[in-house]
């Protein structure tokens, strides 16, 4: 172990480093950046949200820093995961992508945590993550319009428009400022964007 934890009596150590695991500080982290963002992440109120004293941190990580940079690791492989899975399947490409539209409008806890991350896109840590993830997406979705048949100039620039109406649309989500899921609205919403955004022309 990289540091030395605060004093805790033998059996109530070992519990404690038996209750949570590294994986668990981790996707506690990111749930709190979710709601709170990045500077709201502290070992102190991250302990007392998983009720567990500070020792069982200790045991996994040295600091705080050390916990963001492995939750940002395990987000980015979630990401990767997630995204071969989807944009570099089998299906088509006018399935991959609509599919991928249709994703953007589901509000869930990726979309949160992306939207935090992109609120801390200065961050030093966080930059390098935010960077790879944003290129690695827009490859797939590049590599994707190419399939429709596009050069790869309009390639390109439909995967940047697509992006970008998904990280403008999380973000009036996240404001309560997007359609109701369910509404006529918000169905009437994500017709057009597929029809506009999935159109070779």
């Amino acid at each position: 172990m990289s540091a030395i934890p605060p004093a805790l009596p033998a059996s109530s150590a070992a519990s404690e480093k038996a209750t949570l695991s590294a994986s668990d500080w981790e996707q506690a982290a990111l749930d709190l950046i979710a709601e709170k963002g990045v500077s709201a992440l502290a070992v102190a109120p991250l302990a007392r949200r998983l009720g567990i004293t500070k020792g069982s941190f200790y045991w996994h990580f040295a600091s705080r820093d050390e916990l963001l940079e492995q939750a940002l690791k395990r987000w980015e492989r979630r990401d990767f995961e997630h995204l071969a899975r989807s944009l570099d399947s089998d299906q088509p490409a006018a399935e991959r992508l609509a599919e991928f539209i249709l994703r953007t409008s589901r509000q869930n806890r990726s979309h949160q945590i992306h939207a935090a991350l992109c609120a801390a896109s200065d961050h030093p840590r966080v930059k390098p993550y935010i960077e790879r993830i944003t290129q690695r997406r827009l490859q797939y979705l590049t590599k994707a319009f190419r399939e429709l048949g596009m050069d790869d100039d309009a390639a390109r620039h439909r995967a940047r428009l697509t992006y970008t109406s998904y990280v403008g649309y999380i973000q009036l989500q996240i404001r309560g400022m997007a359609p109701e899921r369910g509404s006529d609205e918000f169905e009437s919403y994500v017709r057009h964007a597929m029809k506009t955004l999935l159109n070779p022309g």
